[in-house]
């Protein structure tokens, strides 16, 4: 069973910056997932994604994050980043990061990773204060 681990998460004041990173830690599944991506959910709310990367490093965020937001990962750690700078309280969410051995073009794979048929973590809490 392949397993997402997600860390970086915390609580910050607005206009603050958080890390959040993505951990594979079960081998071989790493190189096979075309598609990977972030996305939250906020108490009471449904899940949004909010960056996606495809497997020709082309990437997709959703309008409420774009240019704050930046995805990216490191192959050689097996690793995929979520930078998250300029941070509202809307932000305060649930993230979770989701992985699928599909290549999904990535302006696609931001709604699509929200479904079941995709790997993802066990979340981590961001907390955005005014």
């Amino acid at each position: 069973q392949a397993q997402l681990v997600e860390s970086g998460g915390g609580s910050v004041q607005a206009g603050g910056s958080l890390r959040l990173s993505c951990v594979c830690v079960a081998s071989g599944y790493w190189s096979s997932w075309y598609s990977m991506g972030w996305f939250r959910q906020a108490p009471g709310k449904v899940r949004e994604g909010v960056a996606a990367m495809d497997r020709g490093g082309t990437t997709s965020y959703a309008e409420s994050v774009k240019g704050r937001f930046t995805i990216s990962k490191d192959n050689a750690k097996q690793t995929l980043y979520l930078q998250m700078n300029t941070l509202k309280p809307e932000d305060t969410a649930m993230y979770y990061c989701a992985a699928l051995g599909v290549d999904i073009p990535a302006i696609q794979y931001i709604t699509y990773m929200t479904s079941g048929d995709n790997y993802w973590g066990q979340g981590t809490q961001v907390t955005v204060s005014s």
